[in-house]
């Protein structure tokens, strides 16, 4: 059952926990994305099945959390993560899906001793910078938004000046992040939203030794497929035998 928690400055944040072992399963969404999503849903069919914690929510502005969306920012949807993990006792282990991939670093970054693991799905750090071209970057500075159609649904995508800025704010591609807990990466190689190579830069860059990346051959950004929830859960499920053994 869904309840409200109070993040960061008053924000009413809607959520679903499932009690369990942990570590507690933590799911960030991706842009304009809910705690409804498929792949949110398979993996808290699997952690109630596994007897897992499990910790799902919808950003402020997304889903059932009230707020204007187009008032949002990524780091007051980061500030949100941080709210969840702040939320919960004991190690977190981080699963994002595209911005939420994204957050999620950001969120490890902030809470070194509470993050276990991550696992990133299609993860998108720095899309504001690689995933606009300069005419679309113009427009959103000059003008304060994009709107452009959406393959996922009637609804366009829209970008703001306000979101875009908090974006080139916490970017991390330029260099080392230090982030030492387990990685792992999926992604599709036919992924028209996100390049598999922005899991691979990632990867690089990441200080841990203990980081895989995975490219599903033909799974696109969703990898929301059988095969691509079965891969999802699988990784999850090994990684959390590693941590707990």
């Amino acid at each position: 059952m869904s309840d409200f928690l109070e993040g960061a400055s008053g924000r009413r944040l809607a959520r679903r926990f499932r009690p369990g072992r942990g570590p507690t399963l933590l799911f960030l969404p991706g842009y304009a994305s809910d705690m409804e999503g498929s792949k949110a849903v398979a993996l808290d069919g699997w952690a109630d099945a596994e007897g897992r914690a499990m910790l799902r929510f919808d950003y402020a502005g997304c889903g059932a959390s009230p707020g204007a969306f187009e008032a949002q920012t990524l780091e007051g949807w980061r500030d949100d993560a941080l709210a969840m993990i702040d939320s919960v006792e004991g190690p977190v282990l981080l699963v994002g899906s595209s911005m939420g991939g994204w957050i999620m670093l950001l969120a490890a970054l902030a809470r070194p001793g509470r993050v276990t693991g991550l696992v990133g799905i299609a993860a998108a750090p720095d899309f504001t910078d690689w995933g606009y071209s300069d005419a679309q970057k113009r427009a959103i500075r000059e003008e304060g938004r994009l709107a452009e159609p959406s393959p996922y649904g009637e609804q366009p995508t829209v970008t703001t000046r306000g979101f875009w800025e908090s974006g080139e704010r916490q970017k991390l591609l330029g260099g080392s992040i230090p982030i030492g807990c387990p990685v792992r990466l999926l992604h599709g190689t036919a992924d028209a939203d996100v390049p598999s190579r922005i899991s691979v830069d990632l990867m690089g860059r990441l200080e841990t030794d203990d980081v895989h990346a995975t490219l599903v051959k033909g799974g696109d950004h969703r990898l929301s497929r059988p095969q691509d929830i079965m891969l999802l859960l699988g990784t999850i499920a090994a990684l959390i035998e590693q941590l707990t053994r």
